[in-house]
Order: C-alpha cells, then sequence, then structure tokens
C-alpha cells in the first residue's frame, strides 16, 4: 500500500477518538501522489478503455444508464439533481458527488464504504448484473475483444479487469490548474481583490480549514456539521454513535460546478452553503464541535463564495464513441 495513503487511513481511523487533525496547509494536486494500485501507473491503453466502459450505455439492462450518467464531465463529473437516479429510475438518498481529484482519496462515498475507485466501480457493476447483461454483450464487439486480449490476456472478460480500467480512468481526473493554484505559483493577479479576501476568510474567521485542506481541500474524514437528515451516514457502517450523521468531507475543487450541496443535495447554491455554516448548521442532534456559528457579514459570505469559484479548473473529457458491433 502506498505509504501516503497508509498514513490517511491511519488518520481516518484514529481521529474520531483523539479530536481533529493539525490541517495541512492549501497546496496543489501532485500528478506524483496519485494512488495508484501498487503504486503502478495505468497505460494509456487501460486508461482509453475504462473511458470506453465509463461512458458505455450497456452497463445496466436497459441500456440507458453510464458511469456518467451520475458523473457528467459537463457538469464537473456530477449530475447537476439533488439526489441521484439509480438505474431502474427511482431517486437514491443521497447526492451524486463529483469523482474529480479521488485520484488522491484513501475513501469513496459519501459514508467512505469503498476503499478505492476500483473497489467502488466493481460494487457498482456487481449491483447492475454484469456478468448475465453487459459483459456477454460486449465480448462480442472486436474493439472491447482486442484491447482485453492486450490488457489481460490470460483473464480477458472479468468485473474485476472492467473496475481496473475505469479506476484508471477515473484516476486520470485531476483538476489543478484553477485561479488559486496560478496564485500560489506567484500570480498574484490570479485572484480577485474579493477571492483573495475569501482566502484569508477560509484559512482564518470562516475556519473552513479546519476541515477542507490540503491540495484536494478535503481531510478525508468524517463529520456530522448539522444537515437536517435522518441519514446515519459513516455511524451506519461502523460501531461509533459519534458518526451518526456524519458524513465525508467533500472536496473542494470544482465545487461551482457541482451544485446542489450536502450529502443530500439540501442546498442548491454556494451561497446557501456559506450561509448554512454561518449560522452553525441547521440540526443540532450529534453535531460536530467544529461546527458553530461564524458571524461572518455580508460581504464575507460574498467573498468566501469567490474564493470557492476560483478553485475551478474544469476537466475536459470528450466523449468517446461507443462501439456497438
Amino acid at each position: 500500500m502506498h505509504v501516503t495513503r497508509y498514513l490517511k487511513y491511519i488518520m481516518i481511523v484514529i481521529l474520531p477518538f483523539c479530536g481533529h487533525a493539525i490541517a495541512e496547509p492549501l497546496s496543489t494536486p501532485d500528478y506524483d501522489n496519485i494512488e495508484w494500485p501498487n503504486d503502478d501507473p495505468a497505460s494509456a491503453e487501460m486508461i482509453e478503455l475504462g473511458k470506453m466502459l465509463f461512458f458505455d450505455p450497456r452497463l445496466v439492462p436497459d441500456e440507458n444508464q453510464s458511469c456518467a450518467s451520475c458523473h457528467d464531465p459537463d457538469m464537473g463529473f456530477s449530475d447537476g439533481v439533488a439526489l441521484d437516479v439509480k438505474h431502474n429510475g427511482k431517486n437514491d438518498k443521497r447526492n451524486s458527488p463529483s469523482i474529480v481529484n479521488l485520484a488522491f482519496s484513501p475513501i469513496i462515498h459519501w459514508d467512505g464504504r469503498s476503499r478505492s475507485l476500483e473497489h467502488q466501480a466493481f460494487k457498482s457493476m456487481g449491483k447492475r448484473g454484469v456478468n448475465t447483461t453487459f459483459i456477454p454483450k460486449i465480448k462480442k464487439i472486436k474493439w472491447y475483444q482486442d484491447k482485453m486480449q492486450t490488457l489481460f490476456p490470460d483473464t480477458g472478460f472479468t468485473q474485476t479487469n472492467m473496475a481496473t480500467a475505469i479506476g484508471a480512468f477515473e484516476r486520470s481526473l485531476i483538476s489543478n490548474n484553477a485561479s488559486f493554484d496560478k496564485y500560489l505559483k506567484g500570480n498574484k493577479a490570479a485572484l480577485t481583490p474579493s477571492a483573495k479576501r475569501g482566502l484569508e476568510l477560509f484559512e482564518g474567521k470562516g475556519r473552513c480549514i479546519a476541515c477542507h485542506d490540503g491540495a484536494t481541500f478535503s481531510d478525508y474524514s468524517f463529520h456530522n456539521i448539522g444537515v437536517n437528515s435522518t441519514d446515519k451516514g459513516r455511524g451506519g457502517r461502523v460501531d461509533d454513535k459519534t458518526l451518526i450523521g456524519a458524513f465525508k468531507t467533500p472536496g473542494l475543487r470544482n465545487v461551482w460546478l457541482t451544485a446542489p450541496y450536502m450529502h443530500n443535495g439540501s442546498i442548491p447554491s454556494l451561497e446557501g452553503v456559506i450561509q448554512f455554516y454561518n449560522r452553525g448548521g441547521d440540526k443540532a442532534e450529534n453535531r460536530s464541535k467544529l461546527i458553530k456559528p461564524l458571524h461572518l457579514t455580508r460581504q464575507e459570505e460574498l467573498d468566501l463564495v469567490a474564493f470557492l469559484a476560483a478553485l475551478t479548473d474544469t476537466v475536459v473529457v470528450e466523449r468517446p464513441t461507443i462501439p456497438w458491433n
């Protein structure tokens, strides 16, 4: 296991018992820190296969939903609706988070139930019965036959191999050249005066950095921030009552593109998110001690929104032509 990932797992385990760790300085994501399985970066051909699988709508029996349906590149790799829409057309109970920069994350999902992008992809495909629906279809397609023969000559079309490829593509989705990154590199004109004030608030009075720190603006831990919800979150996965209602801290890069917000999509705008934190959350039960009224002025709220907008660096992905025969 990558050393960085190991240390992050340790922190996720011990943080609930020892209080919050010291925030990491805000920085720019570094390709050298991507958490590749077995520290072995994927080839361009593996990423290409993963991309095709990611956009292929035959992933579900009705052939009407792909990974990109919930993680749309035109919407910051989210989907723009409050609650995720399942392959059967029914709403899930949570919002679809962006998958940009998850290459650096040691845990996946709002409740942390997946340990890697590959694990998440494997479990998601399992729910959709790919072994009896999707795989029999694509095994007949020459494009897929050639790719599988090249990349997986001994095992071929398996759910594990497809998850490996999808994970490789998702790890290639890196956002690291926003106005804020240019500012960090010395271009002081890259941030507007309002965004600069917002950065100061983010690290100071607003206390945002207490959870949204480091290169991806996430501590990869779990917090109950006081959202009105009956969802147990991490507390539904582990035997720890202090984590009831706690959810993974989402990264903030490209957050301008991924409304609505919170695990249940209950806040439609970034301005609403800042106002939520400014009043100290809504639901007091089991709420983290980190969440307190901030007493921000109206201008300070707008300055924080301006800074969050300066974290935008759109990841452009051209949709592939799906091979159908």
